[in-house]
């Protein structure tokens, strides 16, 4: 049986043209700061969709209008298989309502903790995937800035899909020292997941905020000698997670080229179980 197709959203019609009573709503998925998603199914195309409600009063606390809108209509232009697609929004004088592609297999941080740390393979193809799509978004001027395993989904297939600030273990030098920064803190970030996918914790990981700030400045980077981590992966870690200078990091062109990289990666973004 064919797969019915997506809601028919543009970011001008959604506001005007969708409503709740559009949808049947589901099991909730999780739950944020800002709201909750739930599974849903749009009533006249049966189309499978996560549907994220977003509460106004919070929005207005943290003063997040422009933010939140901003991220919204990057979302919704993007156009690429492993960027989440927004299909579209509409709002009640109390919410607002994102209505997204749902990816079946969850968050790939559930996926992580279950596992306690991946394959190579494993890793390197999820690394592969989501280089893909960076490229994508960096050709289209999107830096994402938010890259961690709770923003990256898993379909069918097992292939990432990612959201589109800031978690601390992800924090680039220039960031927590207050530096301008650029499309460079995305390679970095690469980095740090690579090492987080393949030894199951973070590379800068401490007891405090501010202790992972000192180890991320100092650059406190340590290979453990457990799961046996080849010296390629942790060389493609070096290139991108332990250089202060954002213009010596490898660029994503660069880390889909890396041996370990072409060795180990799927070439279809299957992971491997």
């Amino acid at each position: 049986m064919a797969r019915p197709e997506p809601p028919k959203l543009t970011p001008e019609a959604s506001k005007k043209d969708w409503s709740i009573s559009d949808f049947e709503i589901g099991r909730p998925l999780g739950k944020g700061k800002f709201g909750c998603v739930y599974l849903a199914r749009e009533i006249k195309s049966r189309y499978i969709v996560a549907f994220k409600v977003i509460f106004k009063e919070q929005i207005e606390k943290y003063k997040l209008h422009h933010q939140l809108r901003r991220e919204m209509e990057i979302q919704n232009a993007l156009r690429h298989p492993n960027v989440l697609r927004l299909y579209g929004w509409f709002d009640d004088s109390v919410r607002i309502f994102l209505i997204l592609e749902y990816a079946h297999n969850g968050e790939l941080f559930k996926e992580l903790r279950e596992a306690g740390h991946f394959s190579e393979k494993q890793a390197a193809t999820y690394i592969s995937s989501l280089t893909q799509a960076l490229i994508y978004c960096h050709e289209n001027h999107v830096i994402h800035r938010d890259i961690k395993l709770e923003n990256l989904l898993l379909d069918n297939e097992g292939s990432k899909r990612h959201t589109i600030c800031g978690t601390p273990d992800y924090f680039v030098p220039e960031m927590v020292e207050n530096k301008t920064h650029d499309y460079a803190v995305d390679n970095w970030t690469l980095g740090v997941l690579c090492y987080e996918l393949l030894y199951g914790v973070p590379p800068f990981e401490a007891k405090s905020q501010r202790d992972t700030f000192k180890r991320i400045i100092n650059v406190d980077l340590s290979f453990p000698s457990t799961h046996g981590v080849t010296d390629e992966a942790k060389d493609l870690i070096c290139k991108d997670a332990s250089l202060n200078d954002s213009s010596k990091r490898l660029s994503l062109e660069k880390i889909l080229e890396h041996p370990w990289i072409v060795k180990n990666a799927h070439p279809e973004g299957i992971c491997p179980k």
